[in-house]
């Protein structure tokens, strides 16, 4: 029996869609309209300075590669899914597209985190 990649995608558009589910909205309201309107936050609290020091500490470089790199997986299966839906049955091709588009988006991002200078 032939085995199958297919879990692989499965768990990271899972996990990407659950962040984008419960995370996504919260990123959206405090970066949009919570901080710049100063309703929640002080109006530098997301000022370069401080996002570039969070993204300094390993664990902020965790979280920003983590939400860039699930919802690119997340959107990526979306992507492959809804093609297949549409009558694009080049199977083979719509993957490595899609998916190859999330990998190197992915590696983009780490190489980016990782080189990010103190």
């Amino acid at each position: 029996m032939k085995r199958s990649n297919e879990p692989i995608f499965w768990s990271l558009f899972g996990a990407g869609g659950m962040l984008a589910a419960l995370i996504g909205p919260a990123l959206v309201f405090i970066t949009g309209i919570a901080v710049p309107l100063g309703f929640i936050f002080a109006a530098d609290t997301m000022s370069y300075s401080h996002m570039l020091a969070f993204s300094h500490h390993w664990l902020g470089k965790i979280v920003v590669l983590a939400v860039i790199a699930l919802f690119m997986w997340h959107a990526a299966h979306r992507i492959h899914i809804l093609l297949h839906d549409f009558g694009v049955h080049a199977v083979t091709t719509v993957r490595v597209l899609c998916y190859g588009g999330a990998f190197v988006g992915t590696v983009i991002a780490a190489y980016t985190l990782l080189t990010l200078k103190p």
